[in-house]
């Protein structure tokens, strides 16, 4: 009996080609290539890049999986291609051929909008509402962030909010790592004739050529009335196109900093605690809550991995790409040593990790240098419930603990630095972390005269950072120095240590969403003081007036939090160059109240809620 021949229709072909693309950028670039090197057969990566040609040495233990992938990409290209073929001979609805990207409008656009329907929406829709209905001649809409943070969410559900007239002339293109900008113009030019005027192009840095000719769309569509609405991952690409090809001509909408009072908002969630653990991402959002199974394998921050993945994925190959897609490589600087012999990723994560090594010591000199861990044994040593109950942390050589721990972070920052990260790399990459938006400058000031604020910076994830410290800790709680303590008491500590490393991270979430809220003129700030600090300090231009608090990751009020609040020459100086402080208030996780002396606490998440 004679085999029939499987006819794919135009879908599936789309289909098909859109699964083997992403599987292609997944796979490694190049040629399998033996050199010899010093008398040796060295096995090397090869491959051209921006007309030069690239290597990289193969280690023994990936050379196997390397061939298998390289065969297999071999593979998908001439698969593509014969798909490609077979789709520009079919014939279209209207008896065309198929568009060069992925094109979907009328009724494929109707059902993917139908997705999004009931989700709530992040605050920035209104802007981007604002830009699609407003008068913006000339200009585009960038709507960009880190992965998991909502984007091509909000491009449906402006889609859906049109007017049947306007959703009619609406388009929604994807692009791919196969597409250039000569295939979108060629769309954009055939979609306009057709009537389109409403463009919503999604994954746009992809396209190896997007960042380079980026001005096709302000100066070509843009000025003809259209609507461009790009979205993408990459948003250091953004960053460099608005530098080169955009400069004044696009309208900019970042999703990468989710604050409290929106992650609230979004997944209905009032505990500051889970936002630490898991905020940053909205990925969560997209799963049943209350889904253990679900969250452990899914959500973005659940465990060292998951985060590391994150990192991987979300920031390195951000960075990595826009890179090596931007005039032609010349933005990598001193960061192109590191790429070519293929260490940039690990360099990226390892400055990451040594920035939240930096910020678990400071916490840990902090905490364990002053009362707080006295404060931390007594609260241990009178626990009601006797299985949580122990003396652990007053059996310890506290001096002895905090200078073995900070010893062992520091080894593991001198690690970090030996593998040739110099300071110019390490600053290039905060540079462009700052870029991507995942970490800001901690506003700080101080009232000692000639005083410098130490440098720190504030993660926008805070997911991101927690998961990090976390593992850091519970490695470090491994150490020879516990093991003298049973598993109980070993994990009684390191709780202990987690809740401080929590508390320290409400601080910095605080400050960092109340400055972001401030109007224009006033400005909140950590204020170092002669011999204590406020956690915040808000300054008033206006009427050169301030307000003074403390943070403090308890329900309990007890009178040592308020002790700097209380103590009249620290804050006669403060008045001195802030004027009259009208305020001292104590943000903490327990309900508002006032006590006698007049010191407020508020509580922590009502106060993020309503900034």
């Amino acid at each position: 009996m004679a085999v029939g021949v499987i006819i794919l229709t135009a879908n599936e072909i789309k289909n098909r080609i859109q699964a083997l693309e992403e599987e292609l950028s997944s796979l490694p670039v190049g040629s399998y290539v033996v050199k010899v090197i010093k008398g040796r057969e060295q096995p090397y990566l090869q491959w051209s890049e921006n007309g030069k040609s690239k290597s990289r040495y193969i280690k023994k233990d990936e050379r196997e999986e390397i061939m298998k992938q390289l065969e297999r990409r071999s593979a998908v290209q001439e698969e593509l291609k014969r798909l490609k073929k077979e789709l520009a001979a079919l014939p279209s609805a209207n008896g065309l051929p198929s568009y060069h990207t992925h094109v979907v409008t009328g009724a494929g656009l109707d059902a993917m909008v139908q997705s999004v329907s009931g989700l709530q929406k992040r605050d920035c829709f209104s802007s981007l509402q604002k830009y699609i209905h407003g008068n913006s001649y000339g200009k585009v809409c960038l709507l960009y962030g880190l992965r998991r943070t909502g984007k091509t969410t909000l491009l449906l559900q402006a889609i859906a909010e049109m007017s049947p007239e306007e959703r009619a002339t609406a388009v929604y293109i994807k692009a791919r790592v196969t597409d250039t900008m000569a295939d979108m113009n060629q769309d954009l030019k055939r979609l306009d004739s057709e009537g389109y005027r409403y463009f919503f192009i999604d994954e746009v840095t992809l396209m190896e050529d997007f960042i380079d000719s980026a001005s096709l769309f302000s100066d070509v569509y843009a000025m003809m009335g259209r609507k461009i609405v790009l979205s993408g991952t990459d948003s250091l690409g953004f960053w460099f196109t608005l530098n080169q090809e955009l400069y004044d001509r696009a309208y900019t909408l970042h999703t990468t900093f989710i604050p409290f009072r929106e992650y609230s908002r979004l997944l209905d969630i009032d505990d500051i605690d889970e936002y630490i653990r898991y905020g940053g991402t909205l990925k969560a959002g997209e799963l049943a809550f209350d889904d253990e199974d679900a969250l452990e394998s899914d959500a973005a921050f659940r465990d060292d991995e998951s985060t590391r993945r994150y990192i991987d994925t979300a920031i390195c190959q951000n960075i990595q790409h826009s890179l090596a897609c931007c005039d032609r490589g010349n933005y990598f600087r001193h960061l192109r040593g590191l790429y070519e012999a293929g260490e940039l990723t690990g360099a990226i994560n390892r400055i990451i990790e040594s920035m939240n090594h930096q910020f678990l010591l400071r916490t840990l000199i902090q905490r364990f240098k002053s009362h707080d861990l006295g404060s931390a044994a007594e609260v241990l040593r009178k626990q009601p419930d006797p299985e949580k109950r122990t003396d652990i942390l007053d059996q310890i050589d506290r001096e002895a603990v905090t200078r073995k721990l900070m010893e062992m972070l520091e080894i593991r920052n001198q690690e970090d630095q030996s593998i040739g990260i110099t300071q110019a790399h390490v600053e290039e990459i905060r540079e462009y972390l700052k870029a991507l938006d995942l970490v800001v400058d901690c506003p700080t000031e101080t009232t000692v005269p000639g005083g410098e604020p130490t440098e720190y910076m504030l993660f926008t994830q805070p997911g991101m950072r927690y998961c990090q410290a976390q593992a850091l800790v519970h490695a470090l709680i491994n150490d020879p120095i516990f093991q003298g303590f049973s598993e109980r008491e070993k994990s009684l500590a390191t709780n202990r240590i987690l809740e401080e490393v929590r508390g320290r991270m409400m601080e910095d979430i605080v400050l960092l969403e109340t400055s972001r809220a401030m109007k224009k003129g006033d400005r909140a700030f950590k204020l170092i003081l002669s011999r204590s600090e406020f956690d915040m300090f808000i300054y008033h231009t206006g009427d050169n007036t301030c307000e003074a608090y403390e943070i403090k990751h308890s329900r309990e009020v007890v009178p040592r939090q308020y002790h700097a609040l209380e103590d009249e020459e620290l804050c006669a100086d403060a008045e001195r160059k802030y004027g009259p402080i009208t305020t001292r208030s104590i943000l903490y996780r327990g309900p508002d109240q006032t006590l006698s002396n007049g010191i407020i606490y508020r509580n922590v998440e009502s106060w993020l809620k309503q900034l």
